[in-house]
């Protein structure tokens, strides 16, 4: 008698290999069979006739650390079929850490992850101070899903080297040995690696860049050394020049990457993204990644499926309308969401912010703006073109750009949202980022769940890969549909040592999503305040999920979560 058995379902394993129909097979957890079991009885039957039986996705980069405390659910990235996810990316986290240094890193992780410090103060039930503390609290927790975690370099200078470390001041010797045994004890106790950002756009709450932005190649050596000693761990970061701020920086740091990974046998991720100032550079430096390997590196740039951008409402961080005195008047009033929206229907109040004439450097910014800024619509698209701009629909309607983003963020009862891709984008579509994601050394990812939470909800991004990339795109080539799902299973899981998951094979941890793939459709981002202390985030739905299956236990049902919570801490590679 199985567990469960999943009879008549297109099966896409994880491993490249075409689609099969097959039965799956599950019990205790563990995948026990892929073939045919007509006759072999369990206690649960599914019947997946019609629909696609995958691996559940392995989302690698997502800022839940704090979160992962209080919230058993680990929304958004549950509703899109994740079922494993790593937190502790981009040198922010929250252990270790001393009593007096609680308030500092909250406002480390909202400066560089724009999640509400208000929640994390409220949310956060601090019980730990090394990290094997922090996990040892972790472990008492359930979720939908899995969750590891890596140690991020921001917590560790703080803890030993206090407000040195905090204010980016150099290392010492005995810092860098302090800061690598941290590392260790980390990396035993079952952190997956460990973490740091170097970019000028991480900058804490105070303004602050992130602590080891300016960390020099001996503080990086020494504290990657801990992970060579272990024979474990990856080594991930957000390189300096990752936003555009200096186009030469990220050569100096592939130089830097390449002799780190070849010293200490690790991989090494770090994330990659086009950019106006030099729309090409990222071939050169994925290239430069494939030739390390062969001078014994291993590096992986981490790319996204998408364009990285801002979503403008009236009730996210940014809006579009920010700059217009009459918006900010309107704003200052801090009015119900139903009051603003009834107010900003009014004639009265629409002459106001219509009329409005800014200086001859406000209207260049702003009609840049406008060229750039897209109607995200419904459902949403993320790869729009040219002819979905607000200066476009409004040559074409005869009305001003102004008044065309009026229209639409006062859609979905004013919940309407406009689409501001910055990087990924620089050539007007997404043809960067498909050409980024087949190349050899691309790791899938950067979709940053639980970050952000007031400007974007790119954890939708693995229904993404699926639907844009293998049935909708229109503007160029698609990709297999077998393809994509190893890349978000199957490789995400082996790059950070997770060789129990990612394929539906013999002996793989059960963890399954059942796809009704024509009807799969991410649903609208939208704006809600349910994080702690009355905190907003947004958040983004999916249809076309029949079952998300955690450790052989559902966890979703058509799009409705069941209640159960089989995830549980990973500690280390396996």
């Amino acid at each position: 008698m199985h567990d469960l058995v999943i009879r008549g379902g297109t099966v896409i394993d994880g491993t490249g290999a075409p689609a099969r129909t097959a039965d799956v097979t599950v019990d205790r957890g563990v995948i026990t069979g892929v073939g045919s079991f007509a006759d072999e009885p369990a206690t649960r039957t599914v019947d997946a006739d019609g629909l696609l039986v995958t691996p559940g996705w392995v989302d690698i980069h997502t800022h839940y650390d704090g979160q992962a405390t209080w919230d058993e659910v680990l929304a958004p990235s549950s509703s899109h079929g994740v079922t494993t996810v790593v937190t502790g990316n981009c040198g922010v986290g929250f252990a270790p850490a001393r009593r007096d240094r609680h308030d500092w890193l909250i406002g480390l992780m909202e400066g560089v992850e724009d999640i509400p410090g208000t929640a994390l103060a409220e949310g956060m039930q601090w019980g730990w101070e090394t990290f094997p503390e922090y996990l040892d609290v972790l472990d008492q927790c359930k979720w939908t899903m899995d969750v590891g975690t890596q140690i991020a370099h921001g917590a560790v200078r703080a803890y030993v080297m206090g407000e040195r470390g905090a204010r980016n001041e150099a290392a010492t010797p005995e810092d860098i040995a302090a800061m690598k045994q941290v590392v260790k004890e980390a990396i035993v106790a079952g952190a997956l690696g460990f973490s740091t950002s170097r970019t000028l756009a991480h900058l804490a709450i105070d303004g602050e860049p992130v602590p080891g932005t300016y960390a020099a190649e001996d503080e990086l050596f020494g504290i990657g050394s801990a992970l060579g000693e272990l024979g474990t761990g990856i080594f991930e970061l957000a390189p300096a020049g990752t936003a555009g701020e200096d186009i030469i920086a990220p050569k100096k740091e592939i130089d830097w990457m390449r002799r780190l990974s070849a010293a200490i046998h690790r991989p090494i991720t770090f994330a990659m993204v086009q950019v106006d100032d030099d729309p090409d550079l990222w071939r050169e430096l994925m290239d430069e990644s494939l030739r390390a390997v062969a001078e014994g590196a291993d590096l992986w740039p981490q790319v996204a499926g998408r364009g990285f951008g801002l979503l403008s409402g009236h009730f996210t961080t940014y809006s579009l309308f920010d700059q217009v005195p009459a918006y900010q008047a309107l704003k200052a009033k801090q009015l119900s969401q139903d009051d603003l929206v009834d107010a900003l229907r009014s004639a009265e109040v629409r002459h106001s912010i219509e009329s409005w004439e800014p200086d001859e450097a406000t209207r260049d910014r702003m009609d840049k703006a406008f060229r750039t800024t897209y109607t995200l619509g419904s459902p949403p698209e993320y790869e729009p073109g040219p002819e979905r701009s607000l200066t476009a629909i409004a040559a074409a309607s005869g009305r001003t750009a102004l008044s065309v983003a009026y229209d639409a963020m006062l859609e979905e009862d004013g919940r309407g949202l406009l689409y501001v891709p910055i990087l990924n984008y620089s050539n007007g579509d997404l043809e960067p980022a498909r050409e980024m994601l087949l190349h050899p050394r691309a790791a899938s990812g950067l979709g940053d769940g639980g970050a952000h939470c007031g400007v974007i909800c790119d954890a939708s991004q693995p229904t993404f890969m699926i639907t844009h990339w293998t049935r909708d795109r229109t503007r160029g080539e698609r990709l297999p549909l077998e393809w994509v799902v190893k890349k978000q299973t199957h490789d995400t899981a082996r790059l950070y040592g997770l060789g129990d998951r990612g394929t539906v094979e013999l002996g793989a941890v059960a963890d399954l999503n059942l796809i009704d793939y024509e009807n799969l459709q991410m649903g609208n981002p939208t704006v809600v305040a349910d994080l702690p202390a009355g905190g907003s985030r947004i958040l983004q739905d999916a249809t076309g999920y029949v079952q998300t299956i955690k450790s052989g236990v559902t966890t979703f049902a058509d799009g409705k979560e069941t209640g159960t919570r089989p995830g549980a801490l990973l500690r280390g590679a396996r």
